[in-house]
């Protein structure tokens, strides 16, 4: 059992990176409600592959600070403060739906400065993972 958790995990961590990558290619192209969103998801997705590896947890939801609460309590060791990361939870739905902002439609709302906070918060996240896996 512990073998498929390192593996799912593994998985998820993969697919952190991918989406990382994805958010700062989209920066570059100027989608930065693309890149918003997809920082989101490779913080979300590396906090679930932590969660992979330890039986007691429940790596589901979409709350990034909720995930990184989880990961403080399953593992002594995790550096990064749920509050700290929690501003990627507003890249959730708004970035990608026009009812989920005031006014607007997400390809207009979100600036560079925006993308490339979310990247620097995702990319903390990511790293952090990271670091609890061996090569």
């Amino acid at each position: 059992m512990r073998r498929t958790a390192d593996l799912e995990a593994r998985r998820w961590l993969a697919q952190a990176r991918a989406d990382l990558a994805d958010a700062a290619y989209n920066r570059e192209g100027g989608r930065h409600h693309l890149a918003c969103f997809l920082a989101h998801q490779s913080a979300e997705k590396a906090l679930k592959a932590l969660l992979f590896l330890d039986p007691d947890a429940d790596p589901w939801g979409h709350s990034v600070r909720e995930l990184c609460q989880q990961a403080a309590r399953a593992d002594a060791a995790w550096a990064v403060p749920a509050d700290e990361v929690a501003p990627l939870d507003q890249f959730y739905i708004p970035t990608r739906y026009p009812n989920g902002l005031p006014g607007g439609i997400p390809s207009e709302a979100y600036s560079a400065d925006d993308s490339a906070r979310a990247i620097a918060l995702a990319d903390r996240v990511v790293q952090a993972v990271s670091s609890r896996f061996p090569a």
